[in-house]
């Protein structure tokens, strides 16, 4: 936070801060070497229309509101004002404002060296051969173990066959011969297995428009990517359900 003051003639001021759970707590002091007021009048300065008399001293006008609205503002913000004087020396005016500290930033987001998924047991659901060997070579080279089922009925009878945990993640191609990708994860859904509820199933298909989606969330997937596939995409995914 950027303080600045304006000096007037034989102006000065200095800012501190204090922090105490979470709140800090500025304060500004601002000293002047001008005519200084009565003890009488630093009773009244903050009232509206108050001013101390006029004499040949000051060429000053106004209607007398200014300080009562720069109280009214500081304490808007939960803040202070005080000031003292004396006559012929000058004035020292001591402000406190309180400001909440913002929270940490978001460190949901990671990044790409932080996103590991090395040790993952994952099922790929691919009928297209070109396309299962792209995926298995950059799940690989992460450190992802691969089983590959070439239609969703291979892959409900995979996932079955195998104990509990076995899968961390299932990745669903949705447009497959035998059986396709929304009627895989609605039967994986259904069946009795332990892990059939929780399991993620991610969409990867080319069918990127936003009722395809909706129809593979619909179906009980937890997410939906689109081709061609980035790994730092499966990456962030598989991070947010199983990491």
């Amino acid at each position: 936070m950027q303080n600045r003051i304006y000096p007037l003639s034989g102006c000065g001021g200095k800012t501190i801060k204090e922090t105490v759970d979470g709140i800090t707590t500025y304060e500004w002091t601002i000293t002047d070497t001008g005519i200084g007021m009565s003890r009488e009048y630093q009773e009244h300065i903050f009232e509206p229309f108050s001013q101390e008399s006029e004499d040949a001293r000051s060429t000053q006008q106004g209607i007398g509101l200014g300080m009562a609205i720069v109280k009214g503002l500081i304490e808007k913000m939960g803040g202070t004002i005080e000031v003292k004087s004396e006559e012929g020396i000058g004035s020292t005016f001591i402000i406190r404002i309180p400001f909440k500290l913002a929270p940490a930033p978001d460190t949901v987001k990671k990044t790409a060296a932080q996103m590991d998924i090395s040790g993952l047991n994952l099922l790929l659901v691919e009928d297209n051969e070109l396309n299962a060997e792209i995926a298995e070579t950059l799940l690989f080279d992460e450190g992802a173990n691969l089983t590959v089922a070439e239609d969703g009925l291979q892959a409900v009878r995979m996932f079955q066959e195998k104990p509990e945990g076995y899968f961390d993640a299932i990745l669903m191609d949705i447009m497959m011969p035998v059986m396709d990708g929304i009627t895989a994860t609605k039967t994986i859904r259904s069946l009795k297995h332990p892990d059939a509820e929780t399991i993620p199933i991610i969409a990867m298909t080319a069918n990127a428009f936003r009722e395809d989606k909706e129809k593979c969330l619909a179906a009980g997937m937890n997410a939906h990517l689109a081709k061609p596939i980035k790994i730092e995409n499966i990456k962030r995914i598989l991070c947010e359900y199983c990491v």
